[in-house]
């Protein structure tokens, strides 16, 4: 889901020329960053929104196969709540999970 519908782009920069020499390629092909959008209030209104307060131990992975069932979805809960990694989050901070999952990706197009 995460890849379909992505623009790629070529990249043959020259500071990378010792990375093709070694692969014997003349370029690689890389996907865009995509800018993604995040839900206005009114798509947020639409979710169901689960409360979760951070412990000691807590993954965005494991989150998501709690709450989607499939690991995977961890950067859906990163996203959601505009914190990239675990590292940005302390102990006794809520994290929110948006369901289902398949309105939460609807939003999420870019």
């Amino acid at each position: 889901m995460r890849y379909v519908n992505r623009i790629t782009k070529i990249n043959n920069n020259e500071f990378y020329s010792e990375f093709f020499e070694d692969r014997g390629v003349n370029y690689i092909e890389q996907y865009d960053t995509p800018i993604l959008q995040y839900p206005t209030p009114r798509q947020i209104s639409n979710l169901d929104l689960t409360y979760h307060l951070w412990k000691v131990g807590d993954r965005y992975y494991k989150l998501a196969h709690e709450f989607y069932g499939d690991s995977k979805w961890w950067w859906v809960i990163a996203w959601f709540n505009k914190k990239p990694t675990e590292s940005h989050l302390s102990k006794g901070q809520t994290v929110i999970i948006p369901r289902p999952l398949e309105k939460v990706l609807v939003y999420y197009e870019y």
